[in-house]
């Protein structure tokens, strides 16, 4: 989707940079003594910023950040997703679910599924946007940006290209 005239700058290239680069030294700190990190991507967006998140916590730690894509329908989110699309070797180990946007939790909520089998460490959430309409119980560890909206409003994020950056519609 191209980013038109009438849509507001919320963070601007740079700025989104540098949220995500905060967000990834956060995660070194909260799991400082952790040898390897899971990073959940919510499909597309979500995985997109998982891989940057990956990138910077290889360049200032020694954690071990491996990415997960997690292909969850947001559209449909109770629609069951594929058989073994998630690793099973994930016993006692550190998950972060990554989102680009969190609006009521639902996405979120769903995409937890199927990582309860699991014998997981913890689960953390990352999000670049919290919109903060909580309707279920999803609380972000690591946001980039706390946004105000309304219901109607629309946040599109633009993760890569020239038109990168946050914006409301």
């Amino acid at each position: 989707m191209a980013v038109s005239t009438d849509q507001i700058v919320v963070l601007s290239a740079s700025q989104m940079d540098q949220k995500i680069r905060r967000m990834a030294y956060e995660m070194y700190e909260n799991n400082y003594g952790t040898n390897e990190l899971f990073l959940a991507g919510i499909c597309e967006q979500g995985e997109t910023l998982a891989k940057k998140l990956a990138a910077i916590l290889k360049e200032i730690s020694p954690i071990e950040a491996k990415v997960i894509m997690v292909p969850l329908d947001k559209k449909n989110p109770s629609n069951p997703m594929p058989e073994n699309s998630i690793p099973q070797n994930l016993t006692n180990k550190v998950v972060v679910m990554v989102d680009d946007v969190l609006n009521t939790g639902k996405t979120l909520a769903y995409s937890l599924k199927p990582f309860l089998d699991k014998k997981i460490k913890k689960i953390e959430v990352a999000v670049l946007v919290n919109r903060s309409h909580t309707a279920f119980p999803i609380s972000p560890q690591y946001t980039g940006y706390e946004l105000s909206t309304t219901m109607s409003d629309r946040i599109l994020v633009k993760m890569t290209g020239k038109e990168k950056g946050v914006y409301l519609t």
